[in-house]
C-alpha cells in the first residue's frame, strides 16, 4: 500500500489521535457487517474502497484483507510523520464529501456530527467551508467566516475563498501569515466589487485606497447625507469603523504580517490577535459583499426602446 504524494496537501495541520482514526475508518468503511444502510458512513465494498483512496491520491489495495481492519492498519500507519497527518486530513475532509452523499445528506449531518464527537477530544472539528467541511481547531471557525466563503464560492471569487481559507488554517500555526492572508482577501472583495461595478481601481492599490473606493461607490461613507435623523450619529460611527478597522488590518500587515519577511522564529503577534484580524475582515467583507448584491438587486431593470 504506497503513499502517493500529492501536491494539493496542506501543512501546518492540527494531528489526529488513534481514536479520531478509528472514528475516521466508521464513516469510510460504513462498518464491518454488509448492510447497504450502515448507521453512520457509507458503506464501501473492496472495489469502492480502493476508488475512494484512489480520489487522496493514494495508492491502497485490500489485498484480499478483511476491510476495516486493513483499512484501520493503512491510516493509523500514516500517523508517524507530518505528511501522514497531513494525509490524515485529507482522507478525514474526503469522507464528507457531501457529493458522496447526495441520495442521502440526512447521513452527511450524522456523519459530521459522529465525528465531531470524536474529534473535540483533540481540540478539533469540521466545520462548514463553502460547500465542503474542513478540519480546523475547535472554535476556530466563526459562523461570519463559514458565511464569506460560502458567498465566495456563490460569487465565484477564487482568490477571496483561498485566502479566507488559509487566513483560519494559519491563525493559530502562523498568525502573521494569516494576518497576511486576511489582509488579502478583504483586497480580493474591494477589487472584485470595484470590478464587477465596471470601476477603476484606485492608483494607490493599498486595503485603506481601495476600502475608500469601495465605501465610496457603494454609498457607505460616514459623510453621507441620506441617513434618518434618529439614527444618523449611530450609522455614521458604524461606517466610520469599518474605515478605521480597515486601515487597522492594513497597518498591522504592514507590522506584523509576513509580506515583508520576518527574523526566523520570531512572532510578533499571537493566535488572539490573528483570529480577531481574521474575523473583522470576514465581517467587513460580508457586509460589502451584501450591500453590492443588494444595491445591484435593487436597480430597476431598463426596458428596451421600442422598434
Amino acid at each position: 500500500m504506497e503513499r502517493r504524494a500529492s501536491s494539493s496537501l496542506q501543512t501546518n495541520r492540527p494531528a489526529l489521535s488513534p481514536r479520531a482514526v478509528e472514528a475516521i475508518v466508521e464513516i469510510i468503511t460504513g462498518g464491518a457487517g454488509h448492510d447497504p444502510n450502515p448507521t453512520v458512513g457509507i458503506y464501501r465494498s473492496a472495489t469502492q474502497l480502493e476508488r475512494f483512496f484512489r480520489r487522496c491520491n493514494l495508492n491502497f489495495s485490500l489485498n484480499g484483507a478483511s476491510r476495516v481492519p486493513a483499512v484501520e492498519a493503512y491510516l493509523l500507519s500514516l500517523m508517524h510523520d507530518s505528511a501522514g497527518q497531513d494525509t490524515l486530513v485529507q482522507v478525514l475532509e474526503m469522507a464528507v464529501d457531501p457529493r458522496d452523499f447526495a441520495g442521502c445528506p440526512e447521513r452527511l449531518s450524522a456523519s459530521v456530527e459522529f465525528l465531531n464527537m470524536h474529534l473535540r477530544f483533540d481540540g478539533l472539528e469540521l466545520a462548514a467551508h463553502g460547500h465542503r467541511f474542513r478540519l480546523v481547531r475547535q472554535g476556530q471557525f466563526a459562523a461570519v467566516a463559514g458565511a464569506l466563503a460560502e458567498r465566495a464560492v456563490a460569487l465565484d471569487l477564487d482568490t477571496v475563498h483561498r485566502d479566507t481559507e488559509r487566513a483560519l488554517q494559519q491563525a493559530h500555526s502562523d498568525p502573521e501569515d494569516a494576518v497576511t492572508a486576511a489582509c488579502s482577501m478583504l483586497e480580493s472583495v474591494c477589487r472584485s466589487i470595484l470590478k464587477g461595478l465596471g470601476k477603476h481601481l484606485p492608483a494607490k492599490k493599498d486595503l485603506a485606497h481601495l476600502m475608500g473606493a469601495v465605501q465610496a461607490e457603494l454609498n457607505l461613507s460616514p459623510s453621507r447625507k441620506d441617513l434618518p435623523t434618529e439614527i444618523e450619529d449611530d450609522v455614521r460611527r458604524i461606517l466610520g469603523g469599518l474605515t478605521t478597522v480597515t486601515i487597522g488590518i492594513g497597518a498591522l500587515r504592514t507590522h506584523a504580517g509576513d509580506a515583508h519577511g520576518r527574523e526566523r522564529g520570531f512572532r510578533r503577534i499571537d493566535a488572539r490577535i490573528a483570529c480577531l484580524a481574521v474575523h473583522s475582515a470576514s465581517t467587513i467583507a460580508i457586509f460589502l459583499i451584501e450591500t453590492w448584491q443588494s444595491q445591484a438587486a435593487s436597480k430597476p431593470v431598463a426596458c428596451p426602446e421600442p422598434s
